[in-house]
């Protein structure tokens, strides 16, 4: 079984959607970037709503979505990193 930092951005993301503070997600993304030595203002950052797994104590789960602004393909590793994916 597969344990989630409860510090990984994608979490972090999924609570200001549930609390209301969806305004600030991608500043946090944006943050989330720089932090990895990337320039935020390359990627155009989407948010997209899905239902959360099953068993899961969340109704709507949060997918982080980037794509670069230049058409080139986003890193693999970056995204993997972005959306907790194990």
């Amino acid at each position: 079984m597969s344990q989630h930092n409860p510090h990984s951005i994608q979490l972090q993301i999924n609570r200001m959607f549930e609390s209301g503070q969806s305004l600030f997600a991608k500043t946090k993304v944006e943050d989330w970037l720089k932090q990895r030595n990337e320039d935020p203002f390359d990627y155009d950052i989407i948010f997209n709503k899905k239902p959360a797994a099953v068993g899961s104590r969340a109704v709507m789960a949060i997918e982080i979505e980037l794509q670069r602004k230049d058409g080139a393909p986003v890193d693999e590793w970056l995204l993997t990193q972005l959306n907790d994916i194990k």
